[in-house]
Protein backbone atom coordinates (compact mmCIF):
# COMPACT_ATOMS: atom_id res chain seq x y z
CA UNK A 1 0.00 0.00 0.00
CA UNK A 2 1.11 3.52 -0.75
CA UNK A 3 2.52 4.80 2.60
CA UNK A 4 0.51 8.01 2.25
CA UNK A 5 -2.67 5.94 1.95
CA UNK A 6 -1.69 3.96 5.04
CA UNK A 7 -1.66 7.29 6.88
CA UNK A 8 -5.15 7.99 5.52
CA UNK A 9 -6.58 4.69 6.77
CA UNK A 10 -4.95 5.20 10.16
CA UNK A 11 -6.36 8.74 10.38
CA UNK A 12 -9.89 7.53 9.64
CA UNK A 13 -9.66 4.72 12.19
CA UNK A 14 -8.36 7.10 14.85
CA UNK A 15 -11.25 9.46 14.16
CA UNK A 16 -13.70 6.65 14.83
CA UNK A 17 -11.85 5.57 17.97
CA UNK A 18 -11.86 9.18 19.21
CA UNK A 19 -15.66 9.36 18.94
CA UNK A 20 -16.43 5.88 20.31
CA UNK A 21 -16.77 5.24 24.07
CA UNK A 22 -13.83 3.24 25.30
CA UNK A 23 -10.17 3.52 26.34
CA UNK A 24 -9.17 5.26 23.08
CA UNK A 25 -11.93 7.87 23.17
CA UNK A 26 -10.38 11.31 22.89
CA UNK A 27 -11.10 14.25 25.16
CA UNK A 28 -11.08 16.39 22.01
CA UNK A 29 -14.36 16.80 20.11
CA UNK A 30 -14.88 14.44 17.20
CA UNK A 31 -17.90 13.63 15.01
CA UNK A 32 -19.26 10.11 14.85
CA UNK A 33 -17.69 8.02 12.09
CA UNK A 34 -20.43 5.76 10.73
CA UNK A 35 -18.48 3.92 8.05
CA UNK A 36 -14.93 3.75 6.67
CA UNK A 37 -14.81 2.82 2.99
CA UNK A 38 -11.54 1.99 1.23
CA UNK A 39 -11.32 2.19 -2.55
CA UNK A 40 -8.71 1.16 -5.08
CA UNK A 41 -8.79 1.20 -8.88
CA UNK A 42 -6.41 -1.11 -10.69
CA UNK A 43 -5.48 -4.72 -11.40
CA UNK A 44 -6.34 -7.81 -9.36
CA UNK A 45 -3.48 -7.30 -6.92
CA UNK A 46 -5.33 -4.26 -5.54
CA UNK A 47 -7.46 -6.76 -3.60
CA UNK A 48 -4.49 -7.42 -1.30
CA UNK A 49 -4.16 -3.69 -0.63
CA UNK A 50 -7.85 -3.42 0.20
CA UNK A 51 -7.72 -6.44 2.51
CA UNK A 52 -4.85 -4.76 4.33
CA UNK A 53 -6.91 -1.57 4.64
CA UNK A 54 -9.79 -3.55 6.15
CA UNK A 55 -7.41 -5.36 8.50
CA UNK A 56 -6.24 -1.92 9.69
CA UNK A 57 -9.83 -0.91 10.43
CA UNK A 58 -11.75 -0.02 7.27
CA UNK A 59 -15.29 -1.44 7.34
CA UNK A 60 -15.59 -2.38 3.68
CA UNK A 61 -13.94 -1.83 0.32
CA UNK A 62 -14.60 -1.29 -3.37
CA UNK A 63 -12.26 -2.55 -6.07
CA UNK A 64 -12.71 -0.91 -9.46
CA UNK A 65 -11.06 -3.36 -11.80
CA UNK A 66 -8.78 -1.86 -14.46
CA UNK A 67 -6.28 -3.59 -16.73
CA UNK A 68 -3.17 -1.37 -16.64
CA UNK A 69 -1.96 -2.85 -19.96
CA UNK A 70 -5.20 -2.28 -21.87
CA UNK A 71 -3.89 0.98 -23.31
CA UNK A 72 -0.28 -0.01 -23.81
CA UNK A 73 0.92 0.88 -20.30
CA UNK A 74 2.08 4.23 -19.01
CA UNK A 75 3.02 5.63 -22.42
CA UNK A 76 -0.21 4.65 -24.17
CA UNK A 77 -1.76 6.87 -26.79
CA UNK A 78 -4.31 9.52 -25.93
CA UNK A 79 -7.84 8.14 -25.62
CA UNK A 80 -6.72 4.60 -24.79
CA UNK A 81 -7.61 3.12 -21.43
CA UNK A 82 -4.85 1.92 -19.13
CA UNK A 83 -3.61 3.13 -15.77
CA UNK A 84 -5.81 5.99 -14.60
CA UNK A 85 -4.38 9.48 -14.70
CA UNK A 86 -4.97 11.80 -11.71
CA UNK A 87 -8.02 13.40 -13.34
CA UNK A 88 -9.53 9.97 -14.03
CA UNK A 89 -8.98 8.94 -10.41
CA UNK A 90 -10.53 12.18 -9.19
CA UNK A 91 -13.60 11.70 -11.40
CA UNK A 92 -14.00 8.14 -10.15
CA UNK A 93 -13.70 9.20 -6.53
CA UNK A 94 -16.22 11.98 -7.08
CA UNK A 95 -18.76 9.50 -8.42
CA UNK A 96 -18.15 7.11 -5.52
CA UNK A 97 -18.53 9.96 -3.02
CA UNK A 98 -21.89 10.91 -4.55
CA UNK A 99 -23.11 7.32 -4.72
CA UNK A 100 -22.07 6.58 -1.13
CA UNK A 101 -23.17 9.88 0.40
CA UNK A 102 -19.79 10.70 1.96
CA UNK A 103 -18.91 13.98 3.67
CA UNK A 104 -15.16 13.49 4.10
CA UNK A 105 -12.47 11.98 1.88
CA UNK A 106 -8.97 11.28 3.19
CA UNK A 107 -6.33 10.20 0.71
CA UNK A 108 -2.57 10.22 0.32
CA UNK A 109 -1.12 13.47 -0.96
CA UNK A 110 0.48 11.68 -3.93
CA UNK A 111 1.14 8.33 -5.52
CA UNK A 112 4.61 6.82 -5.22
CA UNK A 113 5.08 6.01 -8.90
CA UNK A 114 4.37 9.27 -10.76
CA UNK A 115 4.31 11.58 -7.68
CA UNK A 116 1.72 13.78 -9.39
CA UNK A 117 0.18 15.23 -6.21
CA UNK A 118 -2.96 16.24 -8.13
CA UNK A 119 -5.83 13.88 -7.31
CA UNK A 120 -6.94 15.37 -3.99
CA UNK A 121 -7.02 18.91 -5.36
CA UNK A 122 -8.90 17.83 -8.50
CA UNK A 123 -11.40 15.87 -6.40
CA UNK A 124 -12.15 18.91 -4.23
CA UNK A 125 -12.68 20.98 -7.37
CA UNK A 126 -15.04 18.43 -8.95
CA UNK A 127 -17.10 18.16 -5.75
CA UNK A 128 -17.01 21.87 -4.93
CA UNK A 129 -15.66 21.03 -1.45
CA UNK A 130 -13.01 22.66 0.66
CA UNK A 131 -9.59 21.03 0.75
CA UNK A 132 -6.66 20.72 3.13
CA UNK A 133 -3.55 19.20 1.59
CA UNK A 134 -0.40 17.71 3.15
CA UNK A 135 -2.01 17.28 6.55
CA UNK A 136 0.32 16.88 9.53
CA UNK A 137 -2.49 17.22 12.11
CA UNK A 138 -6.27 16.86 11.88
CA UNK A 139 -8.68 18.14 14.55
CA UNK A 140 -12.42 18.78 14.67
CA UNK A 141 -14.34 21.73 16.06
CA UNK A 142 -18.08 21.94 16.71
CA UNK A 143 -19.61 25.34 16.07
CA UNK A 144 -22.49 24.94 18.55
CA UNK A 145 -25.18 24.40 15.93
CA UNK A 146 -24.38 20.75 15.34
CA UNK A 147 -22.08 21.47 12.37
CA UNK A 148 -18.46 20.37 12.33
CA UNK A 149 -15.35 22.06 11.04
CA UNK A 150 -11.97 20.48 10.37
CA UNK A 151 -8.78 22.21 11.48
CA UNK A 152 -5.73 20.94 9.63
CA UNK A 153 -2.07 21.77 10.14
CA UNK A 154 -0.41 21.56 6.72
CA UNK A 155 3.20 20.91 5.79
CA UNK A 156 4.56 23.86 3.78
CA UNK A 157 8.07 24.87 2.74
CA UNK A 158 8.43 27.42 5.54
CA UNK A 159 6.98 25.25 8.32
CA UNK A 160 3.33 24.62 9.14
CA UNK A 161 0.18 26.38 7.94
CA UNK A 162 -3.15 25.87 9.73
CA UNK A 163 -6.43 25.97 7.80
CA UNK A 164 -10.04 25.46 8.84
CA UNK A 165 -12.89 24.20 6.66
CA UNK A 166 -16.47 22.99 7.23
CA UNK A 167 -17.57 19.50 6.29
CA UNK A 168 -17.70 18.18 3.61
CA UNK A 169 -13.98 18.35 2.93
CA UNK A 170 -11.11 16.60 1.16
CA UNK A 171 -7.91 16.01 3.16
CA UNK A 172 -4.63 14.69 1.78
CA UNK A 173 -2.09 13.22 4.18
CA UNK A 174 1.63 13.83 4.72
CA UNK A 175 4.20 11.69 6.52
CA UNK A 176 4.10 13.45 9.91
CA UNK A 177 0.37 12.89 10.40
CA UNK A 178 0.60 9.61 12.33
CA UNK A 179 2.27 6.23 12.58
CA UNK A 180 0.08 3.56 10.97
CA UNK A 181 -0.67 0.48 13.04
CA UNK A 182 0.31 -3.02 12.01
CA UNK A 183 -2.58 -5.26 11.07
CA UNK A 184 -2.80 -7.99 13.71
CA UNK A 185 -3.41 -11.61 12.72
CA UNK A 186 -6.96 -11.65 14.19
CA UNK A 187 -7.81 -8.50 12.23
CA UNK A 188 -6.32 -9.97 9.06
CA UNK A 189 -8.62 -12.97 9.48
CA UNK A 190 -11.62 -10.70 10.16
CA UNK A 191 -10.81 -8.67 7.04
CA UNK A 192 -11.37 -11.75 4.89
CA UNK A 193 -15.03 -11.71 5.94
CA UNK A 194 -15.60 -8.02 5.30
CA UNK A 195 -17.42 -6.86 2.17
CA UNK A 196 -15.29 -6.20 -0.90
CA UNK A 197 -17.33 -5.12 -3.93
CA UNK A 198 -16.10 -5.52 -7.49
CA UNK A 199 -16.95 -2.66 -9.82
CA UNK A 200 -16.02 -1.34 -13.24
CA UNK A 201 -15.47 2.22 -14.45
CA UNK A 202 -18.66 1.89 -16.49
CA UNK A 203 -20.65 1.34 -13.28
CA UNK A 204 -19.79 4.91 -12.32
CA UNK A 205 -19.98 6.38 -15.81
CA UNK A 206 -16.31 7.33 -15.81
CA UNK A 207 -14.18 7.45 -18.96
CA UNK A 208 -10.74 6.05 -18.19
CA UNK A 209 -9.24 7.21 -21.49
CA UNK A 210 -5.82 8.81 -21.28
CA UNK A 211 -5.38 12.50 -22.02
CA UNK A 212 -1.61 12.52 -21.84
CA UNK A 213 1.03 10.59 -23.73
CA UNK A 214 4.63 10.18 -22.64
CA UNK A 215 6.63 11.50 -25.58
CA UNK A 216 10.15 10.95 -24.27
CA UNK A 217 11.99 10.09 -21.07
CA UNK A 218 15.69 10.83 -20.88
CA UNK A 219 18.36 11.06 -18.22
CA UNK A 220 20.00 14.40 -17.41
CA UNK A 221 23.45 14.96 -18.90
CA UNK A 222 26.26 13.44 -16.80
CA UNK A 223 27.96 15.80 -14.40
CA UNK A 224 31.61 16.63 -14.89
CA UNK A 225 33.97 15.23 -12.31
CA UNK A 226 35.19 17.48 -9.53
CA UNK A 227 38.76 18.51 -8.83
CA UNK A 228 40.93 18.76 -5.74
CA UNK A 229 42.85 21.80 -4.52
CA UNK A 230 45.76 21.84 -2.10
CA UNK A 231 44.77 24.79 0.08
CA UNK A 232 42.45 27.79 0.48
CA UNK A 233 44.49 29.91 -1.95
CA UNK A 234 44.15 27.18 -4.54
CA UNK A 235 40.39 27.05 -4.00
CA UNK A 236 40.07 30.82 -4.42
CA UNK A 237 42.12 30.72 -7.58
CA UNK A 238 39.98 27.92 -8.99
CA UNK A 239 36.75 29.77 -8.19
CA UNK A 240 38.09 32.89 -9.94
CA UNK A 241 39.03 30.77 -12.93
CA UNK A 242 35.47 29.43 -13.11
CA UNK A 243 34.01 32.94 -12.72
CA UNK A 244 32.27 32.02 -9.48
CA UNK A 245 33.82 34.97 -7.62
Amino acid sequence: MNPFDELSIEAAVRMREASTPGPKKSSLPSPTVADILALSAGPAKCVDVLRTAMAMGADRAIHVEIDPHAGGGEGGAEGEQGELEPLGVAKLLAQVVRAEGRNMVILGKQSIDDDSNQTGQMLAGLLGWGQATQAAEIHFEEDGSGSWKVRVAKEVDGGTETVRAPLPVVVTTDLRLNEPRYASLPNIMKAKKKTLEKKALADYGVDGGRRLRVVKVEEPPPRKGGGKVEDVDGMIAKLKELGAI
